[in-house]
């Protein structure tokens, strides 16, 4: 049996891989897509050829036959190459998990096969603007009408919808027995009747933009719904687990990207007699911040493991602490970075100020900190709820 803290051979290899096409692309190619308010197809159609972008989906769909501790080593290595790709979050993690576990027949060879290839996306559709973190106060409804279903509702911030073909909406339907609402899951393509998207102004530098969404009585077809109408929370979680230990993925990449700048600065870097790194107050503060990122690092794997193997709950548990351990650790190896290069960075030419801003998403994103911290401590100490 694996040890979910010792990779194998295979994802070592996998790791070296992404890692070599990451620094063929590198932070120039991200930071002029961005300035040029382009996006990074050249390095998403590449990673799509080489395999990568379906590493965790089902090999009979044209994926790789992996899981997540797959995919959460492609997305760390191009992060850490400078070159991140927000989507692999949102399309064949989120979404494509959800629809190769829950959806039908038809919605598996009609999604899943593009997702792996890239040459479809999918966008993710959870958040509302008076829900939050609170998942039980979504107000977008799904309502029967015949066999078709009706939607209305809002969503904010959400990522790539410009760019993807459909977008897995998180609704709600009312339950006959109870007459309570409960979490289900649509397939929304871009160009529904009634279906709306505006750009948020951000300030963050990311190809991804953030979209609010609309629905305004958008009809779908029964085929829409993806998996059991009665599943409710199951299948739901079955696509935010993934997404936690991705965005850990993210963080990593990010904080690792940042902490090889400052070392490196520090190196070369001399003012007195010796390069700056040979200072104890320079040096291990960087040390500790690479400590962190390990240490997380450990977790997203656990937390992997856990999920590849099907193990849903303790997945969730593992999965909240590796993306509050990373967020954290990415936080801290960026402010270190910055602090080390002192003036310089906060110039363009480092490139480190923007992930100052960047860091921070995944503290907020897609749960807070503080949310983790209820979690763990109602779930895993048995503490009572203050809410």
């Amino acid at each position: 049996m694996r040890h979910p803290a010792i990779e194998t051979e295979e994802h070592r290899a996998l790791r070296a891989a992404v890692a070599a096409l990451g620094k063929r692309y590198g932070r120039a190619y991200f930071t002029d897509a961005v300035a040029a308010g382009g996006h990074t197809d050249a390095l998403w159609t590449e990673a799509a050829r080489l395999g990568y972008l379906g590493a965790n989906l089902p090999e009979e769909y044209g994926g790789g036959g992996g899981g997540i501790a797959e995919l959460s080593i492609v997305l760390e290595e191009l992060g850490a190459a400078g070159c991140p790709l927000l989507m692999l979050v949102v399309s064949p993690a989120i979404c494509g998990t959800v629809i190769a576990r829950f959806g039908t027949d038809e919605q598996r060879r009609a999604w899943l096969p593009g997702l792996a290839d890239g040459t479809r996306k999918m966008a993710f559709g959870i958040t509302e603007p008076d829900a939050g973190s609170n998942s039980h106060r979504i107000t977008t409804t799904a309502r029967r009408d015949g066999t078709d279903w009706i939607l209305n509702g809002r969503k904010v911030f959400v990522s790539g919808v410009d760019i993807a073909d459909a977008t897995l909406i998180v609704g709600r339907t009312e339950d006959a027995r109870t007459g309570r609402l409960k979490p289900c899951l649509f397939i929304v393509e871009r160009e529904a009747p009634g279906f709306g998207r505006r750009p948020i102004a951000m300030e963050l530098a990311a190809p991804e933009k953030q979209f609010e969404l609309t629905l305004d009585e958008v009809r779908l077809p029964a085929q829409a719904l993806v998996g059991d109408e009665d599943a409710g929370l199951r299948q739901l979680f079955a696509g935010l687990n993934p997404e936690r230990i991705m965005t850990a993925a993210f963080a990593l990449g990010m904080g690792r990207y940042a902490l090889e700048r400052a070392v490196d600065y520090a190196r070369t870097r001399q003012v007195w007699k010796e390069p700056i790194g040979a200072h104890q107050a320079v040096a291990h503060p960087l040390a500790q911040a690479h400590i962190e990122l390990e240490l997380a690092r450990l977790m997203m794997q656990k937390a992997a493991y856990l999920y590849d193997a099907g193990d849903d709950m303790a997945a969730g548990e593992a999965a909240n602490m590796a993306k509050y351990a990373a967020a954290e650790a990415a936080v801290h190896a960026v402010d270190q970075a910055v602090h080390t290069l002192g003036g310089n960075g906060l110039t363009q030419e480092y490139g480190l100020a923007s992930l100052i801003t960047a860091a921070r998403v995944a503290r907020i994103a897609p749960v807070s900190r503080e949310m983790i911290l209820n979690f763990v401590s109602h779930q895993s100490l048995g503490l009572p709820k203050s809410y």
